[in-house]
This record gives C-alpha cells, structure tokens and sequence, in this order.
C-alpha cells in the first residue's frame, strides 16, 4: 500500500487494536478465476510467527474462494477505519487541494482452512462471545438444538491466518498545520456522517501526544 512517512503507522499494538475496532474486514485472493474477494468480520488475537497475530473468521462453503485460500497463496485482508471528502476552505491556508481523510490496515498471510466441525465450533463460540454476548440477552449459541447447529457447521469453513506482514495507513492532514487540521475537525463536526472522522482525528491527536509521535 502506497503510504507517505507523514501517514505510516507502524505500532503493532495500536494497529491491532483498530483491526478490533473496524473488524468487518475484506480479504482478498487471487486464484484461477482471477481477483476473488469476501466481506467477513475477523477475530484478531494474538501469537503467530511473527509476534503480529493472527486473524480467524469463517467462509461459507458455497463460496468459491476458500478453494483459492487452500491452494496456500498469500491473501489479503483489508481494515478500513472512518473516512470523508476534506476541502480546502476548511482549511486556514487555502493554497492547495481537497483531499480525502482515511484510514486503511492491510494484512497479509497464508490462510488455514479449519474443516473439523468442533474446532468450527469453537471459532463460532469465540466470534459470539466478541460480538453478541456482550450486548446482552437470553439467546444462547450452546443451547441451540444439535439438529440446527450441525448443519451449520457443515456448510461453513473457518478460517486462520498468521499476520506475515501489516501495513497501516492513518490520513488525517498530519502534513497540514495545526489550524488546518483544526479546522477540518470542526467542519467534519457538523455533519452527523462526518462525526466519526472528527472523533478520530481528535483521538490520533491525542495518540501522538501520548507517544511523543510528531
């Protein structure tokens, strides 16, 4: 991925934690039928060779990619963050150009195909416990009838994947002034879509306060 200095971050930690944060992820493979790419949401936890971790979600069957992700070629799987349109007249200085705010982690690695149905299991139990356990209610997933889980765990494969390279790109006018970059957070305040990007921008602030980043 194309990244100027301003804009690379290189703390594992922090990138993973927003791989959490924006975790409905896009991996991408190519195989005999060319570029082949799944919407899926991933689990990050920790290890892999490289001390940079590992990613774990589930395909459908149906799908024609995981015959790609078993050839054993390298995929990708992209992280994208909040993201607007920037102009210049949000800026203090207007000699220069609109711009696009985003943010944007690329991982790479060589997937596993998980085909045993209890260890499926265990990836559905871990997925369910990040994301709706923690919501709250009476549902369930160990309480669900064998006749409607098993099925399931035969038309799904999982997925894991050791984290061999990650690149982080976070662009958010770190090569613009303190007025410019001010000025963007207040315009990107006024519109409810844009909030996000506010929100972010406040909080890498305060991100390179804390480490001392420039």
């Amino acid at each position: 991925m194309y990244t100027p200095p301003a804009y690379r971050e290189d703390d594992v930690a922090f990138l993973q934690q927003l791989m959490r944060e924006w975790s409905f992820a896009t991996i991408v493979s190519k195989g005999e039928e060319g570029l082949l790419a799944t919407h899926l949401p991933f689990l990050v936890e920790p290890g892999g060779a490289h001390d940079l971790g590992r990613l774990v979600s589930h395909i459908a069957r149906n799908n024609p990619q995981w015959r790609d992700l078993a050839a054993g070629h390298e995929a990708l799987v992209i992280f994208q963050g909040p993201h607007a349109f920037i102009s210049v007249n949000w800026y203090d200085n207007h000699n220069t150009f609109p711009t696009w705010n985003y943010a944007a982690i690329h991982c790479y690695g060589k997937v596993k195909l998980v085909e045993d149905p209890e260890a499926i299991r265990g990836i559905l139990k871990r997925t369910i416990g990040t994301y709706d356990t923690p919501l709250g209610g009476d549902w369930k997933f160990e309480e669900m009838p064998a006749n409607m889980t098993e099925p399931r765990l035969r038309a799904i494969i999982g997925l894991t994947i050791e984290i061999e390279r990650i690149e982080g790109k976070l662009k958010f006018n770190q090569d613009k002034s303190e007025a410019d970059r001010q000025g963007v957070i207040e315009a990107l305040d006024r519109d409810q879509a844009t909030e996000p990007t506010a929100a972010f921008m406040r909080r890498l602030a305060d991100y390179y306060q804390a480490t001392r980043k420039a």
